[in-house]
């Protein structure tokens, strides 16, 4: 089950991160695990790719956990 979540995570985020943000496209552990509970809450339903979960968030960005979006900045900037 910890392995799904973690895959399910990795798909999610993929979609997040611009390709120049991250060397590699990897996704650092706890920006996973800080946004999880906003991805389950927010935009379990947003298929990843093409910065669609980073499209939800940001619609959502009053509802975004103020720890998400801290990572959420990290990554993007």
């Amino acid at each position: 089950m910890r392995r799904s979540m973690s895959l399910l995570l990795i798909a999610i985020f993929a979609g997040v991160t611009p390709a120049h943000a991250l060397p590699g496209n990897q996704i650092p552990d706890d920006v996973k695990e800080r946004c999880k509970t906003d991805y389950a809450k927010l935009c379990s339903g947003v298929m990843p790719g093409g910065g669609r979960i980073l499209a939800c968030f940001q619609a959502h960005k009053e509802e975004v956990s103020p720890d998400c979006r801290d990572a959420l900045s990290k990554i993007k900037n």
